[in-house]
């Protein structure tokens, strides 16, 4: 079958100038965004590919083409303006949108990612323009492996999908879940070097059980509630049947589904294919590389923390689950952190015989730990409870609930500890435990603070307090790169805990002394290059990686080499045209 990638082919001349063989010319080469450049066409391509006279006059290069495209971006009037904005942008031209993007990566990071995705996603039917991605539902699954022979491009290496049943901290966005998946392959490329034509982003469209949607006559997806057992499950393999058949080569990063299925769906496929869920495994890297780098800034030990985590869904077991493996590390046995360790859901702390989920039970308290504390005999300890008489060093929030680090909270935890370490996690802003105004002014500016989300800098008594973001970027360009580079059968637990290692390294060397928590979002690549160098070597040692002569070579140039670069090349066309007079 004919796709979309046999029209032009990636080459190097005698000189090693790489350039573009087209076997397409005209109008065409203006509307595809995977070849359109644009004014950047020189007057001899403008001839040879059939555009002279389709375009003004001028030839420009890349970087006044930026000028004007930041410009431009510079005067939409709101957030969703600018994401909409960047979107056009992406579908007119993928160099130019990716290159924009890698110049401003702290400015627009919060715009194609975390907050204003999330506006995007509850808006998606409205804003709906172009077409991008797949989508696959009940309706069409028996053709998934048609559907994907049918998609544009056809060396996928790196599928992120969704089934939109947890998107952020606004739950159920059914067929709008598709935005995540091209906001996080965006940061793929922008930020970890993945080449945007190998990428796909897919939306498993279920069904929602969101009434708002389903009487909405605009919305796009299917109008009926969500599928769940036996049904959910029969779509989903067939998914992931035609994916091994048409790109056994692809890594597959699970995304933003609910608690009731996100464990049951990597525990089902991390064996048939390889992939991980970036909610439990890339947020737990990143948080437990967070509170490596807030022991360091203090001269202790992760082993010395006792430590909350309030929020038991994906997000928040996947924190406690790798901070539990990272305790382990430093020579406590399982017993030993698993005691260090309270995790908080819905109904207070989670204890054994009474919390019915199994994903919860590995970090289950007994009743033996909180047996001598001052509450009612039968009834489970609340967070005040955890806080007042565990006396915790460290709070983390993945809860989705706005204000549950409340004054009390905080100030028993600066209380019991000289300079507590409060992590609210939860995304959109909005969702957002306490602020890190708040924090600081009921700690006295003694907390170590970082967020979810992106937070200016405080003032505190004439000292600025840095507020780092802890960024899932940080983790997942690096660690489906590494994957990818060294084509993975599996994804293996090691490799993510390394990217945590990885990530506090990078800290320790690069923002410590600043006094951040986490780097700032303009280091996203230097982060990708150092998390993806760290884990394709982790995979390489455990096996994970079937590439294995790479373990003879340097490494970090390796990756570093095959870092996508997001650049106009020069075009050349494939064939005889007649009678084209080049100047």
């Amino acid at each position: 079958m004919t796709k979309l990638s046999d029209y032009f082919n990636y080459q190097v001349d005698s000189d090693g100038n790489p350039y573009l063989e087209v076997s397409i010319r005209g109008i065409i080469l203006l509307r595809l965004s995977a070849t359109n450049k644009g004014t950047a066409f020189t007057v001899r391509e403008r001839i040879e590919l059939g555009l002279e006279g389709l375009l003004p006059p001028q030839v420009t290069n890349l970087e006044l083409q930026l000028d004007r495209l930041y410009s431009n971006f510079q005067k939409q009037q709101n957030d969703i303006s600018k994401y909409e904005f960047l979107r056009a942008s992406q579908e007119r031209s993928e160099v130019l949108f990716y290159a924009l993007l890698e110049r401003h990566l702290e400015e627009m990071v919060p715009i194609v990612y975390t907050p204003t995705i999330g506006l995007a996603v509850q808006q998606f039917s409205s804003l709906y323009k172009t077409a991008r991605g797949l989508t696959l539902s009940v309706d069409n699954i028996d053709r998934a492996e048609t559907i994907l022979q049918n998609y544009h491009w056809h060396d996928i290496r790196m599928i992120v999908v969704t089934d939109a049943s947890a998107i952020l901290g606004i739950g159920d966005q059914g067929m709008g879940g598709l935005d995540i998946c091209i906001g996080k392959l965006a940061l793929y490329t922008a930020g970890g070097g993945l080449c945007p034509f190998q990428t796909l982003p897919v939306n498993l469209d279920v069904g929602t059980n969101q009434a708002e949607l389903l009487n909405n006559p605009q919305y796009l997806g299917v109008r009926e509630k969500r599928l769940h057992d036996e049904p959910y499950f029969e779509l989903v393999d067939k998914f992931v049947i035609a994916v091994r058949k048409e790109w056994p080569k692809a890594i597959i990063q699970w995304e933003d589904f609910a608690k009731n299925v996100a464990f049951d769906v990597l525990a089902r496929y991390r064996n048939q294919i390889p992939c991980f869920n970036d909610d439990i495994q890339g947020t737990g890297a990143m948080a437990l590389a967070g509170l490596l780098s807030a022991c360091r800034k203090q001269g202790e030990t992760l082993a010395e923390q006792i430590i909350v985590v309030a929020g038991a869904g994906a997000g928040g077991i996947g924190v406690a689950s790798i901070i539990k493996e990272g305790m382990m590390r430093t020579g406590l046995t399982e017993d030993q952190a698993r005691r260090q360790l309270f995790v908080i859901d819905g109904r207070g702390l989670v204890v054994e015989g009474i919390t019915t989920d199994a994903y919860k039970l590995p970090l289950a308290q007994s009743w033996e730990s909180y047996q001598d504390w001052a509450i009612d005999d039968g009834q489970v300890p609340t967070l005040m409870d955890v806080v007042t008489y565990a006396k915790p060093s460290v709070l983390i929030g993945l809860s989705g609930v706005a204000g549950l680090f409340n004054e009390p909270i905080i100030k028993t935890m600066a209380k019991n500890h000289a300079h507590p370490i409060i992590f609210p996690l939860s995304n959109p802003t909005a969702n957002c435990e306490a602020t890190p105004k708040d924090i600081l002014d009921w700690t006295q500016g003694h907390a170590i603070v970082a967020t979810g989300s992106p937070f200016a800098d405080v003032e505190y008594q004439g000292t600025r307090y840095p507020i780092g973001q802890g960024n899932n970027a940080f983790i997942f360009p690096g660690l489906g790169f590494a994957a990818v580079m060294g084509e993975c059968t599996h994804i293996s637990d090691a490799m993510v805990l390394e990217s945590a290692y990885a990530l506090a390294d990078y800290i320790a060397e690069n923002s410590l002394e600043a006094g951040s928590i986490y780097p700032p979002i303009a280091d996203l690549k230097k982060v990708s290059l150092h998390v993806a160098t760290r884990v394709l070597a982790k995979a390489l040692e455990d096996g994970s990686a079937s590439r294995q002569e790479l373990s003879e070579i340097d490494l970090e140039a390796y990756v570093k080499a095959h870092f996508w670069q997001a650049k106009h090349l020069s075009f050349r066309y494939k064939g005889a045209v007649a009678d084209i007079q080049s100047p």
